[in-house]
């Protein structure tokens, strides 16, 4: 159990009898009431989004998730498989359940999958993917890094700012967090 002022972002929560992963937090102190957490929460099981207060003495049981590398096999409708390389199971989950890491998955990339007692939960991706650029503006000839960019179309449809000397089958590192470009890949 901890306090509902340590959540975090991306934290498994067990909240009424279910499992929550933890969108954003924040913390209000009004005036000389007692302070308050904030916090927008989505529920693993149903996908659905609610925002709940907690009381800044409230304890909240964390969710302690099996963690194991998987890879990403293909996209089915709004189905994602993927399967372990040890036992070779295949497992499958929704576009609703993975949320923002949909535009970040790549056919054959390894990640870690979350489980709760025997059930798929959700994803963690690493802090930076390597993608290929499908679709931009020719690199204009001479240009250096500067804050100038340009939108650039990857290979799962994501846009990308990305500097102007930037062309179509470059590969590039996208920071999964934030959805910026990072640096040009090798």
């Amino acid at each position: 159990m901890i306090q509902a002022t340590q959540m975090k972002r991306g934290m498994c929560i067990k909240h009424e009898n279910d499992l929550y992963r933890v969108i954003s937090t924040q913390h209000i102190t009004p005036g000389n009431w007692r302070g308050i957490v904030q916090a927008k929460i989505r529920n693993l099981r149903s996908g659905s989004i609610v925002e709940h207060r907690f009381r800044s003495e409230d304890r909240v049981e964390r969710a302690i998730l099996d963690e194991s590398p998987m890879q990403f096999l293909y996209r089915d409708g709004d189905m994602f498989y993927f399967m372990n390389n040890e036992t070779y199971e295949q497992l499958g989950l929704s576009d609703e359940v993975l949320g923002d890491a949909v535009p970040y998955l790549i056919p054959d990339i390894v990640i870690k999958v979350e489980m709760y007692e025997g059930c798929l939960v959700g994803i963690e991706l690493p802090q930076a993917i390597d993608m290929k650029v499908v679709e931009t503006e020719p690199a204009i000839k001479g240009a250096s890094v500067s804050n100038v960019g340009k939108p650039a179309k990857m290979e799962t449809g994501l846009i990308v700012n990305v500097p102007p000397f930037i062309s179509e089958g470059d590969r590039i590192r996208v920071d999964t967090s934030s959805g910026a470009y990072v640096e040009r890949a090798k």
